[in-house]
Parts: structure tokens; sequence; C-alpha cells
């Protein structure tokens, strides 16, 4: 037993015993304090004593970005969340991620850092947790967006579909909303076997070891305008493989205190009762672009990106393979597209 917790039942059993005193009580009471105080200097002696060498780092402290926030999971290599501000002047501009490469991201310490190197040949991609698609208003917000502090390793399928459906229904959401705020990251979740029995296991890659998250999660908070009964909720937890046209994002749209059990994270600590705002489902229809609208859509970035007549004629021959009609956008950028490298060829031949 400690001497402070001592001569605090010393001390109580003197007050009790000299109740008719009033002397002796305030004796005690200057005893008490005095033995408090005493505690105090010596708990805070011992904390700097602690703190002299330096507190451990976890590296899960804030970081910012041009266009995003970040907490940076060291052990894992990967964010631990990514946050963004989205609206529809924010998403304007002309910045474009041919230029930009993936790489290590210089403001994380090179022994906690992952590599191109670690994904190469590991069968997974580089998913963005803020996408680049986000990122348009300068080439500084691209290019950032590609340091690997805001990459996890995720399933190509579902990184370059039901994923890549769900950024794109993010900025849709900007047509309709003032702003919009959104929240992503990696998940870890067990598995229960047959015997009820919860069990984590998740693959590493590389040499640096980079965690594969079982699942990804997305929380999006809306507000029409300034008013904060015009605010509405979504959080969603998507596992991390493919995942066809045939399934619906209310499917995988969870309560936000379970999202933040999960993830032992508080989103949106700011927001008073954020648990009880209105579903973004309800508000919105929470409706991904559906396969033909999706195929349109990225064939169009295939003609954007085409350097060669072969190439922008095989994009259009695989959209009518795929029995897709071109809409007048696409038909309009090909014919654009076809002047453009039929200039550059004939400048070649002169």
């Amino acid at each position: 037993m400690s001497s402070h917790v001592k001569s605090v039942r010393f001390i109580s059993g003197f007050v009790f015993g000299s109740v008719f005193s009033t002397g002796s009580c305030l004796v005690a009471l200057k005893l008490y304090k005095h033995e408090e105080e005493k505690a105090e200097s010596a708990s805070s002696t011992t904390h700097q004593l602690i703190e002299r060498v330096g507190l451990p780092q976890t590296g899960a402290d804030v970081r910012f970005y041009f266009n995003h926030i970040l907490s940076y999971d060291q052990t894992h290599r990967t964010p631990r969340w990514v946050t963004e501000h989205l609206s529809d002047q924010r998403l304007l501009g002309k910045a474009d991620r041919k230029h930009c490469r993936f790489k290590p991201d210089p403001n994380i310490p090179e022994l906690f850092t992952a590599r191109n190197e670690d994904y190469l040949r590991s069968g997974w991609s580089r998913g963005h947790m803020a996408p680049a698609g986000d990122n348009k208003i300068s080439e500084q917000a691209m290019a950032e967006t590609f340091y690997l502090s805001n990459i996890v390793p995720q399933n190509y399928e579902n990184n370059a579909g039901f994923w890549n459906r769900l950024e794109m229904f993010c900025r849709d959401l900007t047509q309709k909303f003032g702003d919009v705020w959104v929240v992503s990251g990696p998940l870890m979740l067990p598995r229960v076997d047959e015997n009820g029995r919860k069990t984590v296991s998740y693959q590493l890659i590389g040499e640096d070891n980079v965690a594969v998250p079982t699942h990804l999660y997305k929380v999006v908070l809306v507000q029409r305008d300034s008013s904060e009964d015009s605010r509405a909720l979504g959080a969603f937890v998507v596992p991390n493989s493919p995942i066809g046209f045939d399934r619906h994002l209310t499917e995988f749209q969870v309560s936000l205190s379970d999202l933040e059990r999960m993830s032992g994270l508080t989103f949106f600590p700011k927001v008073e009762k954020a648990e009880e705002l209105k579903s973004l489902c309800e508000v919105d229809s929470c409706q991904l672009m559906d396969f033909k609208g999706f195929t349109l859509y990225i064939s169009g970035r295939k003609v954007a990106s085409a350097r060669t007549l072969q190439r922008l004629e095989k994009v259009m021959e695989e959209l009518r393979d795929a029995g897709i009609t071109p809409d007048d956008y696409l038909n309009n950028l090909h014919l654009e597209k076809k002047r453009e490298l039929l200039e550059k060829e004939t400048q070649k031949k002169t």
C-alpha cells in the first residue's frame, strides 16, 4: 500500500476521532492538503522522469497536405484515415495525373514508409484514399495524392470498379449539396469460425510488410446550406474484393457508431449528435453509376489518354463489342482526339 493511501486513512481517522475539536479538524485538513500536494508533486516528478527520454511516437499525428489531411499508421504502412472537403468549385481544375508518379511520402520517416517495390507483382493495386479525381484544383494537390501515405493495397477490380464508382458518387453529391466531407481508410475486420471464435488475419506485402486491409470504409457528411438541419450522413464498409454491378451501395451501409467501433475512430467530433443525423441514403438515392454509364465514362478516359490511332480505335471497338452505343460526348471526344493524333503523325512525316 502506498504511503499516500496510508496517510489519508490516518488523517481520516484523526478527523472523525476529533469531530468535536475545531482546531483538530483544521490541523487535519491542513495535513491532508499537504500530503495531497506532496503526492501530486511526486507524481509530476515521476512523469518528468518518464518523459525525459521522450514518449513512444506512433506517427498517427495529423499530417496536412494541399487538399487533404491524413493520419498515418507506421505499423501497417498505410493511412489510418484520410479526410477531404469537396465542393463543385473545388473539383474544378486542369491538373492531370499523367505527370504524377507513386512515390514514398517525404514527410514519413524512411523506416516506416511503403515503397513501390512492395506492390510490384504483389497481386494488389495501389488504391487511393483521397482520389486523384478529387484533386484537379492544382498540380501539387494531384501529385500529393500519389504519395504512398495516401495508398492502401487494394483489389484491382474493386479499385477500378465499385470503389471508383463510390468516389464518383461522392463527387456527384456536390451538385446537390453545398459541402461534402469524406473520410476514407482501411479496416482489419475479424472472421468468425464455426466455433464462434473471432480472428483477425490479413496479408503483408513487400519487404516493408505493407498491410492489406480486409475492408475499406468511407464516411460521407453532406450539408445543403448553412443550416445544421440540412446535414445528412452515410457510413459504408466495403470488402477489399471484387463487387459486381448487381450490388447496391445501400448493402454496405452501416451505422456511424458501428463503424466507430470497428475503426476505433470518432468521426466528425465537432458535429453534435452526428449519429442522429438524417441518413444520406434517405436524402439521396445512393445510386451508383450503372454498367452502361460507367463503361462510357471509362471509355472516355481511355479515348482522352490514347497516344496512337491504333489504341484510339481499339477503345471504340471494345465499346461496340460490349454492345454499348457511344453517346454524343464520346463521339465528339473521339473525333477531336483522332484529329489531334492525325496532326501529330503528319508533323512527324514532314
